[in-house]
């Protein structure tokens, strides 16, 4: 059996995050590109906290030059952020222990 690299969590990562980040290391057997998934994951979650954070002492909306209400940007980047997060997740299929059955066709019109 070849021993596997040991991964640290990047060091941009928040605390708690690069904390997550090393329990699915010790907890999962990753290749290199799970790792790179999971990186890419912990970073989407961090964004998505950042935002989240503007959000909560910003409001979600501010004025606009013309005095009119308009959604702040954190908005779009929260939702991107979480979904990316999500998907990262699904392709590491971390707690899945079979093989997933093939997900059911979309329904189109």
């Amino acid at each position: 059996m070849t021993k596997r690299p040991a991964y640290n969590p990047p060091a941009h990562l928040r605390p708690e995050t690069a904390k997550w980040f090393a329990e699915v290391i010790r907890d999962f057997d990753l290749e290199s590109h799970h790792v790179r998934l999971l990186t890419l994951a912990a970073e989407s979650w961090d964004r998505c906290a950042e935002a989240r954070e503007v959000l909560g002492r910003e409001g979600l909306t501010y004025l606009d030059r013309f005095g009119a209400p308009r959604g702040r940007p954190e908005i779009a980047v929260e939702r991107d952020a979480r979904l990316a997060f999500v998907r990262c997740l699904r392709e590491l299929a971390l707690d899945i222990t079979e093989p997933e059955a093939p997900r059911p066709p979309t329904i189109s019109r």
